[in-house]
């Protein structure tokens, strides 16, 4: 079997906060499954963690025949381990994959990617239940990047670049590079997957999904505003979330008042891609769009969703909302009764207000201990009694509390 020409890697790759957390599970695991949206970095990442292993790439139609068609034949010629690249496109290893690494226990020996979780997660269970452990990898985090001292320099640019590894990597017009992505990647994986007819009408659906971010998910009003079923909506919803493209942050519920909100919100995995379907076409775009606020509060959300996940750790993201409209943006519980809570506010001047949901649920939470933080799009950094406030191009204080 030959094995596929594969682009070379970066010349000065970003490292990634993940891979410590891949190497650990390689030590334990016979193999590792690393998922997360396409173009996050996992064939990089899995390349760099294991140079040694042969590299197949299932989107290739010629690996992905043979696969498919004598996955034994396939197998063998990779008995000593592979990086298997997109690997729910051959569902048909899985089960022979069983096999291989039964019969030898060594660990390390497969790394398998995919962007795709519903074919994956469902394979796993039934086949490699034991043998196989799961990693999300997301696109880089503003930690990573400015640790590489490559960091954007405001927080516009930031926001209309977002934050996919080729966007960093090369040199690219962020622009064309999101439209070819949105192409290339999420209505072809998508229509693969639901069989769309009506591109128009998905099209619209994802572009409301960006106009909504931050915002409490109706799933009735998005189906009416697009033109489809509720239960179209949902479909397409879902497969949004298993593609790693979108995701909802859960309320966290409490007895204390039963008028909490218990609908959960919807993110972006990635700002720029949000803003693309925004119509911003380049940072100025921001100065006064009336959805930057909702787009930094995603970018903050996918950082501290990105703090745990990339270290290995389960998230443990949630917001807090009653139906008067107190509320804290980010809820992160790091041991039994005890909280982060994060305000997020895109203003570069702190303004009193900001810390109205902070003091309300610090009062009325009194069984349970809130750590209030505020996270704003300006360069002040605070500690204050209400809360501990940390500009927007530094968030360590808060990622080394939620991940130690």
């Amino acid at each position: 079997m030959n094995t596929p020409p594969i682009a070379p890697l970066p010349d000065r790759p970003i490292p990634r906060l993940a891979a410590a957390a891949a190497r650990e599970r390689l030590a334990g695991f016979p193999i590792l499954t690393i998922t997360g949206p396409r173009q996050s970095g996992k064939t990089t990442l899995s390349r760099l963690l294991a140079p040694h292993l042969p590299y197949y790439s299932l989107e290739d139609p010629d690996t992905r025949a043979l696969a498919t068609e004598d996955p034994r034949a396939f197998l063998r010629q990779a008995s000593d381990g592979a990086i298997l690249d997109e690997v729910q496109r051959a569902p048909e290893l899985f089960s022979y994959l069983q096999g291989v690494v039964d019969g030898d226990r060594r660990m390390g020996r497969f790394i398998l990617t995919g962007s795709s979780q519903f074919e994956l997660i469902e394979s796993i269970t039934q086949s490699l239940a034991g043998r196989a452990s799961m990693l999300t990898l997301l696109p880089f985090s503003l930690e990573e990047l400015e640790a590489a001292d490559r960091a954007p320099a405001t927080v516009d640019e930031l926001l209309y670049t977002g934050l996919f590894p080729p966007l960093h990597d090369r040199p690219v017009a962020p622009t064309v590079w999101l439209q070819d992505y949105v192409g290339t990647y999420l209505e072809r994986d998508v229509r693969q997957i639901l069989h769309i007819q009506d591109l128009a009408a998905f099209q619209r659906f994802v572009r409301l999904c960006a106009g909504r971010i931050g915002q409490l998910l109706n799933v009735a009003s998005l189906a009416a505003d697009t033109g489809i079923t509720r239960v179209t909506a949902e479909s397409w919803l879902s497969v949004l979330q298993a593609s790693h493209l979108v995701f909802l942050v859960q309320p966290w519920f409490t007895n204390l008042n039963k008028r909490l909100i218990k609908t959960p919100k919807l993110y972006f995995c990635d700002p720029g891609l949000a803003a693309w379907f925004l119509g911003v076409r380049e940072p100025s775009h921001l100065t006064a769009h009336p959805q930057r606020g909702a787009l930094f509060e995603n970018w903050a959300i996918t950082e501290l969703l990105k703090a745990q996940t990339h270290r290995g750790l389960k998230p443990s993201l949630h917001f807090l909302r009653d139906k008067e409209g107190h509320e804290i943006d980010a809820l992160i519980e790091t041991a039994p009764d005890t909280f982060h809570a994060v305000e997020i506010k895109s203003g570069e001047t702190i303004a009193a207000d900001f810390f109205g949901g902070l003091d309300y649920w610090r009062a009325k939470l009194t069984r349970q201990s809130l750590t209030p933080w505020l996270i704003h799009g300006g360069t002040t950094r605070q500690h204050r009694e209400k809360a501990t406030v940390l500009p927007w191009n530094h968030l360590a204080p808060l990622v080394e509390k939620l991940t130690s």
